[in-house]
């Protein structure tokens, strides 16, 4: 019967780092979620600044001067 080997003291230093490090991780990401701003729902006046400015509808064409595009909308 061979009997088992232990860990060496360097396999138990290298756990302690990896779980040193497992914990400043999920330390780090609670952080960032803590700082994170609150994208919560938004009032009645408040306007998403993704798509603020957006008309809705047919737009110009934006290689057409302005003048080709009255041209265009003239033919139809």
């Amino acid at each position: 019967m061979a009997s088992k080997s232990r860990p060496t003291q360097l396999k138990r230093q290298r756990e302690r780092a990896q779980a040193e490090r497992r914990t400043q991780k999920v330390l780090k990401r609670q952080e960032v979620r803590a700082n994170k701003p609150a994208s919560g729902p938004r009032g009645p006046g408040d306007e998403d600044p993704d798509i603020a400015g957006i008309i809705p509808g047919p737009q110009p064409h934006p290689f057409l001067d302005d003048e080709e595009a009255a041209l265009d909308q003239e033919k139809e």
